[in-house]
């Protein structure tokens, strides 16, 4: 099982070749997400407990709260990532007449989300790494119903050197696997949708290329709007 998955990662023209010859099976491609669900709940909480930190002062119970939502939004989140992602290839496919099944093609997207998942174990070792150094404002009561303190405090987490280091380090990761991911997408949309490679590169390319433009885009709105 593992050298066929290692597959996916090297020779993923291949491997979808040869997964089109069995039947349609959702049990390892669920196991993969439900692995990087895990992964980037561990990640979600890691983040979250900076934001709690730094509210942990207000005495409301903030800490759990903000943590848990972190936690079981980032869970979720990434099945449903899965489903809408593989929508997208699967609707632009339509333009090119694609055929093949909803569940084949969230078959190979859930193989093909592997790098990802290697990605998230990367990101977490660094969290672990780069979080514990950072230094977090605390804020107190008073706080609460006062924007400008909050704002500033923010501010002063976001321009913390190593908070500074660790985001960029971990959007590097973050694209770079989604990059390797997107390869094995496209041999894995042209078997599943029976595309060109040229049409399925279309299908999984500009949709990626379009959420890169949006993460580094909202990552630098974010610090913008601190004044970092």
């Amino acid at each position: 099982m593992a050298s066929s998955l290692f597959g996916i990662l090297i020779e993923p023209d291949t491997f979808f070749q040869k997964l089109m010859a069995g039947k349609e099976n959702l049990v390892i491609p669920t196991f993969i997400i439900l692995a990087g669900a895990v992964v980037g709940a561990v990640n979600g909480y890691l983040m979250g407990s900076l934001t709690a930190k730094m509210m942990g002062g207000t005495g409301f119970g903030l800490l759990g709260i903000i943590t848990a939502a972190t936690i079981i939004g980032t869970f979720i989140g990434i099945f449903i990532y899965w489903v809408v992602e593989t929508a997208i290839f699967y609707l632009i496919s339509m333009v090119f007449n694609g055929t093949g099944s909803f569940t084949r093609s969230l078959e190979v997207v859930g193989y093909g989300s592997l790098p990802q998942i290697i990605g998230h174990g990367i990101s977490l070792i660094i969290a672990v790494v780069y979080i514990p150094r950072i230094t977090v404002p605390q804020l107190g009561p008073e706080s609460l119903g006062n924007p400008q303190m909050i704002a500033n405090a923010t501010r002063s987490l976001m321009s913390d050197p190593v908070m500074a280091q660790y985001s960029l380090i971990t959007m590097a990761v973050s694209i770079l696997f989604l990059l390797w991911s997107t390869y094995c997408w496209i041999y894995g949309v042209k078997h599943a949708r029976q595309l060109s490679l040229r049409n399925a590169a279309i299908c999984v390319g500009i949709p990626v290329l379009l959420y890169i433009i949006y993460l580094v885009g909202m990552r630098a709105l974010a610090y913008a709007l601190v004044g970092v």
